[in-house]
């Protein structure tokens, strides 16, 4: 087949597939409109006219009966179509958004979310790196929304006064559960892993980690240094480089980041991109420890944990509301 040949086919299978794509998109806005306004009728009913469990069931059973051929229609699916309503139909902006999600991700976040913030930054979450329903049910299981708001609060001066927007880009601790890793392991355990598993890696990263390298090289002098981990990221347009400490965080290992970003923003960006930014990942870290480090650095970085385990939900939403407190306290 020649090139010119082959060209064309490409260009009939993409009409193909972006046609699939929007008749996909059209009937799924259908889809979401219908069970909006079948739970805004069941909503009105059973406030007005008292219409309760034993009523809804009948009307499941009626539809069933009638046109054996509609499925999704049972009674828990009705009562979830008025809660879909019911929980979005004062909320303007996020009901305008609803119908680019599946129902089945609707589903996910309105069950597994309780605040508007919170279902908020999921619904915008799924509709910017167009998450499966099995990769939003990952991140919320991670509660990925708490540690991104930790992340957000704990940023040092200098990562927050650089060029780019970092709001929402960072976590304050990496869920790293799919590593399947033993609890005792080397940095090059760790490291080889997160290579071997770069897909699910780039997931809890978030959309616009672009991988460049492992042990990625920069000569300064007479001397070679190697990089755990180096990424570019499309939004913030700069380099990311990633340390891996497997113990504790230690104010000596930020000096070496600071090293590679200073050799990094000298002799690898380009001078279009934004500053370096550094990342580095410890098995656990103390708070105040890491305030104090970043509070006289120069260099933007983030100093983050990393689990092999998902974290319980409870114990992140009590990190945060606690974070939230000492912050109210000292304003």
């Amino acid at each position: 087949m020649s090139e010119i040949v082959k060209e064309d086919f490409n260009e009939v299978l993409n009409r193909i597939q972006l046609s699939k794509q929007k008749a996909y998109k059209q009937v799924n806005t259908v889809l979401i409109d219908l069970y909006w306004n079948i739970g805004s009728f069941i909503s009105k009913k059973t406030s007005q006219e008292n219409w309760g469990k034993s009523i809804v069931k009948e009307l499941a059973n009626y539809i069933k009966l009638h046109d054996p051929t509609i499925k999704g229609f049972s009674d828990k699916n009705l009562w979830r179509m008025k809660q879909f309503y019911e929980t979005y139909k004062d909320n303007e902006k996020l009901s305008a958004l609803l119908r680019e999600l599946s129902w089945t991700n609707n589903l996910l976040i309105l069950s597994h979310s309780k605040q508007p913030e919170e279902r908020e930054f999921y619904i915008l979450l799924s509709i910017k790196e167009k998450l499966s329903s099995r990769e939003l049910e990952r991140q919320l299981k991670s509660s990925i929304f708490e540690r991104t708001m930790l992340a957000n609060e704990k940023l040092s001066a200098v990562v927050r006064e650089l060029p780019q927007d970092t709001t929402n880009v960072f976590k304050d601790i990496y869920s790293l559960e799919f590593l399947g890793l033993p609890k005792i392991h080397s940095e090059k355990d760790l490291q080889k892993s997160l290579i071997s598993s770069l897909k699910e890696f780039i997931l809890e990263l978030g959309m616009g980690f672009a991988f460049i390298g492992q042990e990625y090289r920069v000569q300064v002098g007479m001397e070679d240094f190697y990089i755990d981990l180096l990424f570019f990221h499309r939004n913030l347009q700069c380099l990311v480089a990633f340390e891996l400490k497997i113990g504790k965080f230690n104010p000596s290992d930020l000096g070496q980041l600071e090293f590679y970003l200073e050799a990094l923003d000298r002799d690898v960006k380009n001078r279009d991109e934004n500053p370096s930014i550094g990342i580095l990942m410890c098995s656990s870290k103390d708070d105040e420890v890491v305030e104090y480090a970043l509070s006289r650095s120069l260099s933007p970085t983030v100093i983050s944990e990393y689990e092999t385990q998902l974290i319980p939900k409870k114990v992140l939403q009590d990190k945060l509301d606690e974070l939230y407190m000492q912050l109210e306290s000292k304003n």
